[in-house]
């Protein structure tokens, strides 16, 4: 509604509109093109195949299953991106939660955790979230640049804020698990998969994981295809959709599943959300937000890299926390740009916000998009998790992971491109 507002104003131009087409068009085609990858694996059966072996991992454990599912979380991140991570490790826990028969407030740990970790781990790869696909092409930097300069900070920055929230959430995971109400993978895959439907061998444990790890193997070599293709200064989009494409292909020759059921449950509210959060953004820097911004930030930036990255990544925070972090780090990296700073110091304050943009916007539920996704979807499952919850995880893990994740970005800079 305020997107519309602003367009009927005239404050967004049409060459604003084209300008905002042009820079979202790719990456929500990228994002859109991943979250169909996910879709796809839930057909496959992948949700009751991993809940299956999480619990075989965990051995009993509660504690060793709260470091499964981080694992989890953080790979489904890095293959395919956090709102796309979300729609595939959210019921995969549900699942497994329920099937353990675990007390709702034993699901709870599990599940903030698991979303937390999932949405946040989106900083280590600009590929991993549609914002920061987008604000990348603002400031002209690659993924391959991205990752190198950003990987290991955030990596080291997520370990910190899995254990922190392990040491607040101990004494809410059960040290020993119930047994399982039922074999969840052979009651899905005996279900779905027979003679007339498809020809895809999964009689066995064995022959399952087999056909998973082989659907996963293709997943992350496309993956790895999205960094080879900005390297080459190729679309990155063209790549996606290739996936994407080959997946429902190999999808349909197994299941004989009409692709079209890909339409309804694609999440394509979010090219409207990014259309519409943008229109805000230019309406916002047309009305002299960035210069204000510009007015107030370039003298603390002028002090030091290093204020200037606490500073920034700060400020993303908080916007990211009162609006979203769509916005928030739209901002901040336009405003960065007016700045007149050299690249690496342009690069490195853009990371800062980064952090901001994606741990520092987990302090409430409602600063991304990824976890309004995660609250719709344990609505629809009927589990109920409270803010009171949320904050007495969220209040002391996202400010200290932001910190340290700040500091560790910082210093790896110096260390390898200072």
């Amino acid at each position: 509604m305020r997107a519309l507002i602003i367009l009927l104003t005239g404050v967004v131009s049409r060459g604003d509109i084209e300008d905002i087409i042009s820079k979202i068009g790719g990456a929500s085609i990228t994002i859109i093109a991943t979250i169909v990858m996910a879709v796809i694996l839930e057909s496959f059966g992948f949700f009751h195949w991993a809940a299956a072996r999480l619990a075989g991992l965990a051995k009993g454990s509660g504690y060793r299953l709260y470091w499964y599912i981080q694992l989890l979380c953080f790979l489904m991140t890095l293959l395919f991106n956090n709102d796309g991570s979300i729609l595939i490790t959210t019921p995969i826990l549900i699942l497994l939660l329920k099937n353990l028969r675990l007390k709702p407030h034993q699901q709870i740990p599990y599940l903030l955790s698991g979303a937390l970790i999932a949405t946040a781990s989106s900083a280590p790869i600009g590929v991993s979230n549609i914002v920061n696909l987008i604000a990348l092409k603002i400031v002209h930097m690659t993924l391959y640049m991205h990752t190198a300069m950003m990987f290991i900070p955030a990596t080291l920055g997520l370990i910190f804020m899995s254990w922190l929230m392990y040491v607040l959430l101990k004494k809410s995971l059960p040290r020993k698990l119930p047994e399982a109400k039922y074999d969840i993978e052979n009651l899905f895959f005996t279900s779905n998969f027979h003679p007339l439907k498809g020809s895809i061998d999964v009689n066995t444990s064995k022959k399952r994981t087999k056909f998973m790890l082989k659907i996963l193997l293709f997943v992350f070599i496309m993956r790895c295809l999205l960094f080879v293709a900005s390297f080459l200064s190729i679309p990155i989009e063209i790549v996606a959709v290739f996936g994407s494409s080959i997946l429902l292909i190999w999808r349909w020759y197994y299941l004989r599943t009409n692709p079209v059921d890909i339409l309804k449950k694609t999440p394509w509210h979010i090219l409207i959300f990014a259309f519409s959060m943008y229109v805000i953004i230019y309406g916002l820097h047309n009305a002299g937000l960035t210069e204000l911004l510009v007015n107030v930030c370039e003298p603390i930036v002028n002090q030091g890299l290093f204020y200037a990255s606490f500073i920034m990544g700060g400020l993303v925070s908080i916007l990211s926390n009162l609006f979203n972090n769509h916005p928030a780090l739209m901002i901040g990296t336009i405003t960065l740009t007016e700045m007149g700073l050299d690249p690496i110091t342009l690069k490195t304050i853009y990371l800062a916000n980064i952090i901001g943009s994606d741990i520092g916007s987990l302090l409430l539920p409602i600063g991304t998009l990824a976890s309004l996704i995660w609250i719709h979807i344990l609505r629809q499952n009927k589990i109920k998790i409270k803010w009171r919850d949320y904050l007495n995880v969220s209040l002391i893990v996202i400010p200290l992971s932001t910190i340290v994740t700040l500091f560790l970005l910082f210093y790896w800079v110096q260390m390898m491109f200072g």
